[in-house]
């Protein structure tokens, strides 16, 4: 290996150390067949500005000689940790998301992946993970998946119906897989049964969202037709934080899964063929899951990343349409439990309508932001003059306000607003 091929090239910023050629050998001879010598290393930004906030991603070039002589190009995703000292406090708190992702990757998936297997279906829920041996931090290291044809939609225009249900119908394997494996296995760990929102993060999780809440409630006075929920949206600001605690706790009398967490366009991964037909639906990033009712999950997802026009017209269509595939699942991997009706998943739609508000007036924001320079994780978790101008773009935008000033009063007429 030459010592040009060990160091990065054009490196962006947050970069580690760690992150060299030299490491990453040994998965290239677990994945490259033929493997000889690293010929050149790049590490590239991984995402466009708003694209991600809570980790870097980086994407590493690697050309590679193989051992006929031949020179290979491959790809990979690499996600760290940001460098900055006010995320590095917010870490203490939230360190575990990586060794959480790294056993989804590991663990987790891999098994609800088999229990289809076992069903005589042959499905993959997400891209194929390695491990960097003597890494200095946190990581995780994925395959890319961009080369096999993968790729995002624009979280600008949301998905249409065919893609919406396309995701749906792999959320709706994803949480059938896990209820099944819980009925029969018994619970998952306790990180994955009480997730982010436990009492070590409580105090975190408070001054996020009282950040966020003083910036929208600023802007949601200037909404169109405001006067019909604002007042509830006021009187619901103090207890927020205990709400979305209270419902963070799950209900054994309800249908429960295990939720993705972080469910929107940008964690899904659509693959086309030549005729633009959908031929594969992958899930990413799973920092965030916890087990509980579904409802977190449909409305952060439907809420979220379908495209306006669909947004409320087409939810409870939507809803329906997962319902049966739910179904479907279920008695494929054969749930010993009754399987919930499709009134069973609106009475819990309803009930946990919170998870509906918090999305719209916190991520659905940032998913509708025009690609800016601002758009990162300093201006979100600060509470700095830049950081607040940041937040309040997020809340005063043409477009966002556009959505908000439909869902909110849908979500109002739901009684969502109502604790």
């Amino acid at each position: 290996m030459s010592a040009e091929a060990s160091k990065p090239d054009a490196s962006p910023k947050n970069v580690p150390d760690w992150v060299r050629a030299e490491k990453f050998v040994d998965v290239l001879k677990e994945s490259v067949k033929g493997f000889s010598k690293i010929k050149s290393f790049k590490v590239n930004s991984g995402s466009a500005a708003g694209e991600n906030y809570s980790t870097v991603m980086l994407r590493l070039n690697i050309d590679v000689e193989l051992e006929d002589g031949a020179v290979k190009s491959v790809s990979y995703m690499l996600k760290v940790p940001h460098q900055m000292e006010m995320f590095q406090a917010m870490m203490e708190h939230t360190k575990s998301i990586f060794d959480i992702e790294r056993n989804m990757y590991n663990i987790h998936v891999p098994e609800m992946e088999q229990m289809y297997r076992n069903a005589g279906v042959d499905i993959k829920f997400g891209a194929q993970a390695y491990t960097v041996k003597g890494a200095e931090t946190e990581y995780l290291l994925l395959e890319d998946l961009a080369p096999r044809g993968f790729k995002n939609s624009n979280r600008l225009e949301g998905l249409d119906q065919v893609h919406t249900e396309a995701a749906l119908r792999k959320l709706s394997m994803w949480h059938a897989a896990s209820a099944v494996r819980v009925a029969n296995k018994g619970v998952y760990p306790d990180q994955l049964m009480v997730g982010f929102y436990k009492e070590e993060n409580r105090v975190m999780i408070s001054e996020m969202n009282k950040q966020m809440a003083q910036n929208f409630l600023k802007c949601c006075a200037t909404y169109e037709g405001n006067e019909e929920y604002i007042e509830k949206v006021r009187a619901l600001q103090p207890k927020l934080n205990d709400e979305l605690f209270k419902k963070a706790n799950m209900d054994a009398n309800e249908f429960n899964a295990l939720n993705h967490g972080d469910c929107w366009s940008n964690n899904m991964m659509f693959s086309h063929d030549s005729f633009g037909k959908i031929k594969e639906t992958y899930l990413v990033d799973f920092q965030l899951p916890k087990f509980g009712s579904v409802a977190q999950d449909l409305y952060y997802f439907l809420l979220s990343s379908t495209k306006f026009e669909d947004k409320l017209t087409k939810f409870d269509y939507y809803i329906k349409f997962y319902h049966e595939n739910l179904s479907e699942n279920l008695r494929l991997l054969k749930y010993p439990k009754v399987v919930p009706t499709l009134r069973d998943i609106h009475l819990s739609l309803f009930k946990h309508g919170i998870w509906g508000f918090i999305t719209a007036t916190t991520v659905m924001s940032g998913i509708l932001l025009d690609p800016t320079e601002v758009a990162n994780i300093e201006n979100f978790l600060s509470d700095s003059a830049e950081g607040n101008e940041f937040k309040t773009l997020l809340y005063s935008n043409a477009r966002y306000r556009k959505h908000i000033q439909a869902v909110l009063p849908w979500l109002h007429n739901r009684g969502a607003l109502e604790i």
